[in-house]
């Protein structure tokens, strides 16, 4: 069966269970052997290869303005966060499946691991941004994890056209979390992202060891930036 992979960008009725900001993405890629790939991955679940590529991401970014749909727009906090993942389907729908996120807000670590059985860990975390230099510092609690990247945005692509690699890395609407044998889904729902190619000045990474996956290049294959997009967050459910 073909996979529709624009179905997931459509909004879901009825009401979101909390709204978000997702700013200054750095989108870090590199191509792994689907079959090295392959164990680090819930049997629920199967990759999703784009022309036969599987691909390992690392993202961090700013988490702006969070707040669920039940609290005053005056209490919404910010944080900052680095996931790692990869690209999988659930009866044929394309999303994400997470390795691990690192978060500097302890709340925020706390309400995903109840709430989302997310696999959230607390890190001391900094990002620092001057015109088109961007750079962000992660090291986790108990130095079990450090992250280091320095950047710079560079050619300007803009939305990602259907079909193409970028539409597949980057326009992933939907999340898929392996409990007990069961798979949940939760999605979320915002316009395109905004995107240009990033050119990685410095890199240094454990994260992607720390989850369990092998070693993978030096520096990322594919680096890309975008300024970020309001977002709209759905309940989980099976």
């Amino acid at each position: 069966m073909m996979i529709d992979r624009l179905a997931p960008s459509k909004r879901p009725v009825g009401m979101n269970a909390g709204t978000q900001r997702w700013e200054s993405l750095l989108f870090c890629h590199w191509e792994i052997d689907a079959e090295r790939l392959r164990p680090h991955v819930p049997e629920t679940l199967d990759l999703d290869t784009f022309d036969g590529r599987a691909f390992v991401g690392i993202v961090p970014f700013k988490m702006r303005n969070i707040r669920p749909s039940w609290l005053p727009r005056r209490f919404a906090f910010n944080f900052l966060e680095t996931n790692v993942r990869t690209y999988v389907t659930h009866n044929d729908r394309p999303g994400v499946y997470f390795f691990s996120l690192d978060a500097s807000s302890r709340l925020a670590v706390i309400a995903a691991r109840i709430g989302w059985s997310l696999p959230y860990f607390f890190a001391q975390m900094s990002a620092h941004g001057s015109g088109d230099e961007h750079r962000y510092r992660s090291a986790r609690r108990g130095g079990a994890a450090e992250h280091r990247v320095s950047f710079r945005v560079a050619e300007h692509l803009g939305p990602s056209v259907p079909e193409s690699l970028e539409h597949f890395l980057f326009e992933r609407y939907l999340l898929f979390v392996e409990k007990r044998g069961r798979v949940f889904c939760g999605q979320v729902h915002h316009d395109p992202y905004d995107v240009w190619t990033a050119e990685v000045t410095e890199f240094a990474d454990q994260l992607i060891t720390a989850a369990g996956l092998p070693k993978l290049g030096e520096r990322p294959t594919l680096a890309h930036y975008s300024p970020g997009v309001d977002v709209e967050v759905f309940s989980i459910r099976e």
